[in-house]
């Protein structure tokens, strides 16, 4: 069995820098989105995702993709959504397994209505503390990280249509 490569001490300072920063941002804008529109942060992505989309659906499984989760964690959350009214979906005829999620007239309210929020936390948690060069090199290496270890970052699924709704 080989040695293990432990992390040396800047790559520690690093890492643990890494670790704090996401909990923080991660927790603000699930507090964020709870509280203004009673919605995970994972549901508001995969509006963002659907209002994004082509007519305002995509393939389920385009779906996961986009929004980094599992098949099944995705057909949950796209339940929830159906029962509030946000997302609907239909059969796709060529592929009798296959279904699209589209969002509604409603959905596209509630993300609306949300967004303004949204953005602002992000906006505070994230980019008010940085430069813009530093925007530069947050965008390289959280692409080259994602990438990495999932090879799931995919520019164009996640190239946002002009301003609006977004960020997910």
């Amino acid at each position: 069995m080989a040695e293990p490569r432990w992390l040396d001490d800047q790559e520690q300072r690093a890492w643990r820098a890494f670790i704090a920063a996401q909990r923080v941002v991660n927790g603000r804008i699930e507090q964020q989105l709870q509280r203004d529109a009673g919605m995970p942060h994972t549901y508001f992505e995969i509006l963002v995702r659907l209002a994004d989309a082509d007519d305002g659906r995509l393939r389920m499984s385009e779906l996961a993709v986009s929004t980094l989760g599992s098949r099944s964690r995705l057909s949950h959350a796209v339940n929830r959504l159906e029962k509030v009214g946000w997302v609907r979906r239909e059969g796709i005829e060529s592929d009798r397994r296959g279904q699209v999620a589209i969002i509604t007239e409603e959905g596209r309210q509630k993300l609306k209505d949300t967004a303004p929020g949204h953005v602002e936390t992000v906006r505070q948690a994230v980019f008010d503390a940085l430069s813009g060069e530093q925007v530069e090199q947050l965008l390289d290496i959280c692409a080259a990280l994602a990438r990495h270890s999932g090879g799931t970052y995919d520019s164009a699924v996640w190239e946002p249509k002009g301003a609006g709704p977004s960020p997910a």
